[in-house]
This record gives C-alpha cells, structure tokens and sequence, in this order.
C-alpha cells in the first residue's frame, strides 16, 4: 500500500479534510463497442458421496450425483484491445496502441483524447475532422513531420495541443487556424531553432507555450506573436545564452510571466533589458555565475526566483560581492538550491532584507550564523538536506516571523536539543522528517513557546519517547505526522491529550502498544488516522480497543496490521467514519460483519484472504458506496454464486474491478469476475441423465425386490 506522505496529509489538514472527504469517481465498466467475444466453457464433475448401496447401484449413483450437482462456466474474454475509455463518451486513451488512424469506435463527443505513442506522420484536416468537441489532444511521439494548412479548422473548443517529441519538419501558416479558445501549445524536443517556425495565426488567447530541449539560441519571438495573455514560457534546455533588450521587449505586453531559462546556463545579459519588468516566476537554474543573473536583474520585479544548480554541474561559489544585485531588484522568494557559499556571514544577508521565502537546500550548511539583521520580513525558511548538528545551529532568533521551517533529510543526526525555537512564536508549520531524531523525552522541551504551531512532522526518525501530554507546548496542532518513528509512551495515559484541533494523526509503522485503550484518548476533533504497519494483539481488533476514543473519526487506515480478524462490535461507536483502508491483511469474509453498522464507506479490502463472501453479508457491502476487493483468492464455484451475482450487479461501485480476478478452480484462475458466468441450475443434459438414471436405478430396486422375494420364499 501507498503511505500517506506528510505533504499530501498537510493539504488535507490545510482544508480541514474536507477534500480528502470528497466524492470517489464512480469507476466505469462500459466497453468499447466492436469487441469480439469468445465463449469458453467448462464442467465440473463433483466426487460422489454416500455409501451403503448394492455394488451394482454405485456407478448408477456416481452418475446420480455428478447430473445433479455439475455445473458450468461460461467466460466472456475481450481478443480486441482498443482506447481505454476513462469518462464515458468524453475522455480515451489510445497510448502504445500503434495505430496510423483515429478509431471509429471513438464518439464524436470525445473531448480529451490520449494518441501518444502512435504512428501519424502527417495530419491533416481530415484526420480529426470528427472529433469536434475535442478540448484536450496529446500527441506525443506520434512521429509526426507535418502539419498541413487548416488541421484545426473546426475545432473551436480546442484549448490543449501536445507535440512533445515528434520531428517537426513544417507547420502550415494556417494548421493552428480554427482553434478559438487554444490555451496551452507544448513544442518540447521537437527540433525547432527558430521560434519564426511556429505560426502566429488564432494564437491570441494563448496562456502557455512550452518550447523546451530544442535548438534555439533566442528567445526572439515573432514580431506579430501575441502576448498580452501569456503566463508561462518556457525555455528550459535550450542554447540561449544571451538575453538582450530587443528579446524581452517583445514581451512587454505579458504581465505576471513565468519564464523558465533552465539549463541554458545564461552568460550575458544586457543592460536593462529587464528594467521595469513584473515576473510571477523567473527560472534560471544551472546558470555557471551567478551575479550575470543577479546584474542583469535590476530594477525588475519578481515575485520568485530559482537559481538552483544541479549536482553534476560545477559552479562557482556565491560570495557576498555576487549577492549585491539583490539590492537592486524587487524579490519575494529565493532559491539557492545545491549551490556553494564560499563565505556565509551576517553580511550575506543584508540584501536579503525584504524576502518572505528562503531556500537554502543542499547548500553544504553547518550552521547559520547569529547576528543576522534585518530578516524581520521572511516567513518561510527551507534548510532541507544541509549538514546541521544540532537544531540550535540554525539560530532561529535571526528569523522571528517565521511561519513556515522546513529542516527535512538532514545529512547528519540532528540533535533536537531544548528550547532551540522558542524566538519562534508565529511558527505554524514544522517539518524535521528524515533527520535521524532521537529523544528519550518527547517533545515539551524542545518545542516550548510554539503555540501557534498547527503541522507538524517528525516521521521517519529514530526512537522517540513520549511523556503524557508531550504536545502541551503546542496545543493548536492540526496535524501530526510521526510515521516510520518508533514510539515508545511511558506511561498508561495519552501522549496525545489536551490537543482538541488535530484532525491529522499519522501512527504509520511507529511499533505502538495496541493494547492500551487510551491511548488516543483526549483527540475530540480527530477525523484522519492512519495505523498502517502496527500489530494488535492476537491479530485481530477486539471489542474493547483505542477506536473507541475518537467518535469523531471518519477516516481510517488499517493497511498492513497482519489483522486475521475484526470483531463485529470493534468499529461501534464510529458513525461518522466513511472511509476505511484495511487492505494488504490475512482477513477474510467474515470480518465484514464489523461494518455492518457503517454507510456510504469507501471500503478498501484488497489484498486479504477474502475467498467466499456469504450470503448474509452483501447487505453490508450493498450499503457502502465504493469497494475494493481486488487481488483476494476469490472463489468462483457455485459455493459463492450469490457473491458473483452482487459483483456482477454491482461494478459501478466497485474499484479495480478489472483487477479482482478468481483463485479458484483452477480452471478460473485469473479470469476476471465480472466475466464468469456461472450455471448452478440443473441443465437439459442433467435432467435427460436424471430421468435415465432413475428408471435404471427402479428396475435394479424391482430386480433387488424379486430376487429378495424368491430367495425368502425358498428359504421358508
């Protein structure tokens, strides 16, 4: 099973889980029409039972049986493999087909369509003349050489084109013709070197152009290129190495533009030529020397700035007199990532002044200096991956407004030490995962004074041990996140009280003591919790356990607890759950019964030991709104004819049912349920051998009774 990372339970806290909580996507079972169907069919002869007849009656009686309990199989199987429909009548993928042409088994009403990985060297207005409502077309290395004069021309709602990949050799001035509401053009590796190449026709709402790993030396766009609506540019890993006035004046209409310069490594650019300019996101990762970006950045305005590097790249070290252009332009957030800082002084901040957002991750840290000055604006700190010894060596009193502290992966075992963020009182989210973390007495001391803290992660740590109420200095948390930490709790009380908002609570693989009915007591708000890779005593989840605490509940993740059983009354009490993950166990259908009181679920039961599902208990699933029931040893013999009937009747709430196969009779193995068709009546053929078999089986009673007569009689 997938764990639940810090930064996807995050958003979820961040909304109050309301999006986690919304609607699963019905899964839909409709099949593409023009499919060929083959028939197989097979038998299965039980073995007789029941002793006690004449030795001349038992064949008849073995036949007897094998007429009345025989039963057949009809499997339906797909030979033709066509585009997978994703969204009834709208969206198809039709990837890695290898086709040369539209299927005519797509609607007219297609409106996304996947043809990536297919063959169409030249397009013409022909070739998706019927799809008219497309919106979304992706075609990706379809080899595609041409583009012939008015390819679009009916397509008014197209708003996304994808021709990554393909070798383009011409675009018509017109193949873009047609298009009204076309929004989003991507050209990567495509082989251009001349953004002439591209026609400028009907681009007038364009809002993204994605020109990516081609050759092109400028950015010089076409003189009549519209701008005024363009957001996104992207240039990465191109050959430009130079920008000039005239290049970013024929963008001047485009405000707020995100510009990606990534691996051109930019050696010039010219004075002015960014004076006055308003950028959402300036991109200039993998540039060699810093300070020609920093330079040519003057008097511009940007809201964010990436000059990260990458690791097999040899860069010069920033010193303080490559810093000085940051005096001279407008920057909101920063990015120094993997770069070398040959001196890192208070000096070195002091153009950092006006900054909300700091990244420093991989920049060869031991420590932040004290003594920084002026840092009262910046709200996010990013010291991932750095070389820090003790959490005081960050000296946090250099950052009083931080809001946001990020100190993930550290590279050495990071002593939490006490009180190391206590200047940090508007702290509101706090990630110290992969850190090597290990603390006897968790963790009042070392996050004293943090009240208004609402994430916090310390997943992926070593041994951590918890006192009662070990999160009292925090008593706003929403989320906590301690997964793949073992967690050792002194004492029989929680060491989650007193924290009325959390809503998040990740346990995963934290080796917790099960048993301990109070432990998450003191959690009156909490709707996520997540106990994946913990054991319960006996295998199995008893009447009387740490559920019971936290009625609140409507998420729970049960994945991988080596549970061989659920009592029918564990689960009382948590009326509001409606999602419940207990796949990748050892249960089988006996422990739906503990749902029974449950509705509306998401029901995650793959992977158990799930072979026959009785009767009385589809009820229970009919009632919830989606299931999972793949990959479980499912039997397909007439013992579990009600269930394959349910699932049959019911793939419209069922997930992965493509994937819930049979184990048994071996004959089934591995054919789909939603394709077994099973004959558990008596056939034509049976009733035939019936009715041969009783009168064979009357006259051997009428000759038994004679001879039984005669031999009585002579005995008188």
């Amino acid at each position: 099973m997938e764990f639940h990372s810090f930064e996807t339970d995050a958003l979820l806290a961040q909304s109050r889980i309301n999006r986690l909580l919304s609607k699963w996507s019905e899964i839909q079972s409709h099949q593409c029409p023009g499919e060929n169907e083959a028939d197989v069919y097979l038998l299965e002869a039980r073995p007789p039972g029941g002793g006690g007849l004449a030795p001349m009656a038992r064949p008849a009686a073995c036949l007897l049986w094998a007429a009345l309990f025989s039963a057949g199989w009809k499997v339906i199987t797909s030979l033709d493999q066509t585009c997978t429909e994703k969204e009834v009548n709208k969206t198809y993928n039709c990837a890695y087909l290898g086709l040369r042409e539209i299927p005519d088994t797509l609607p007219n009403t297609t409106e996304v369509l996947d043809f990536s990985f297919n063959f169409l060297p030249a397009i013409q207005n022909t070739t998706f003349s019927r799809l008219l409502q497309l919106i979304h077309l992706d075609l990706t290395r379809c080899q595609v050489n041409w583009l012939h004069e008015a390819t679009f021309q009916s397509h008014y709602q197209l708003s996304t084109i994808v021709l990554t990949g393909n070798p383009l050799i011409f675009m018509a001035e017109t193949s873009l013709n047609g298009p009204t509401c076309l929004k989003n053009l991507v050209l990567i590796q495509t082989g251009i070197s001349d953004l002439e190449f591209i026609p400028v026709h009907n681009l007038g709402n364009l809002e993204s152009l994605y020109v990516g790993s081609n050759h092109l030396a400028s950015i010089k766009l076409p003189t009549d290129f519209p701008t005024r609506n363009l957001k996104v540019l992207d240039f990465q890993n191109n050959a430009i190495h130079y920008l000039t006035r005239k290049d970013m004046d024929s963008l001047k209409q485009a405000t707020n533009l995100s510009l990606n310069f990534n691996g051109n490594d930019i050696k010039g650019i010219e004075p002015g030529a960014f004076h006055s300019k308003f950028f959402h996101t300036l991109n200039f990762g993998g540039t060699f020397d810093v300070s020609v970006v920093l330079k040519g950045l003057q008097n511009s305005t940007i809201q964010s700035l990436w000059l990260g590097t990458f690791e097999d790249l040899e860069d010069e070290d920033i010193g303080l007199a490559m810093l000085q252009g940051l005096c001279e332009m407008s920057v909101e957030s920063i990015n120094f990532q993997k770069h070398h800082f040959s001196v890192f002084s208070p000096a070195t901040f002091q153009c950092f002044t006006q900054l909300h957002e700091l990244d420093l991750t991989a920049t060869h840290l031991k420590e932040l200096p004290s003594g920084i000055e002026g840092m009262n604006s910046l709200k996010k700190l990013v010291l991932n991956a750095n070389h820090f010894a003790q959490l005081c060596h960050i000296n946090a009193a250099n950052f009083p407004s931080l809001t946001h502290l990020y100190i993930k992966g550290n590279l050495k075992a990071l002593d939490f030490g006490a009180r190391c963020l206590e200047r940090l009182q508007h702290l509101q989210m706090l990630d110290l995962s992969h850190d090597d973390i290990e603390a006897s007495d968790c963790c009042n001391l070392q996050l004293q004074n943090l009240p208004h803290l609402q994430w916090l992660n310390l997943s992926y740590n070593k041994p951590l041990g918890l006192q009662s109420q070990a999160f009292a200095e925090c008593p706003g948390l929403e989320l906590l996140d301690l997964a793949f930490t073992p967690l050792h709790v002194n004492g029989p009380q929680s060491p989650f009280q007193n924290l009325p908002s959390l809503q998040v609570l990740n346990l995963s693989y934290c080796n917790l003591d099960t048993n301990n009915p109070r432990l998450l007591a003191g959690l009156p708000g909490l709707r996520y919790l997540s106990l994946q890779g913990n054991h319960f005593k006996d295998d199995t989840v008893p009447k009387t356990n740490l559920l019971q605490t936290v009625g609140s509940l409507e998420i729970l993740i049960l994945t991988s607890c080596h549970l061989l059983s659920i009592d029918q009354q564990a689960f009382h009490g948590l009326e509001k759950m409606h999602h419940v993950d207990i796949s990748s166990n050892s249960l089988t259908g006996n422990s739906i019964r503990a749902l029974g009181d449950l509705k509306g679920l998401y029901l995650n039961l793959a992977a158990n030991s799930i072979s026959l599902i009785a009767l009385q208990d589809l009820p229970t699933l009919s009632q919830q709104s989606t299931i999972n029931l793949s990959h479980n040893p499912l039997d397909c013999t007439c013992s579990n004819i009600h269930f394959l009937a349910w699932f049959q009747d019911n793939l419209h709430k069922l997930e992965d049912w493509e994937e819930t196969v049979c184990a048994t009779p071996p004959p089934l193995r591995g054919v789909k349920l939603s394709a077994v068709t099973l004959s558990c009546g008596m056939t034509a053929v049976s009733i035939f051998f019936l009715i041969v078999l009783l009168f064979v089986f009357l006259i051997l009673l009428i000759i038994s009774v004679k001879f039984f007569l005669r031999w009585k009689y002579q005995h008188i």
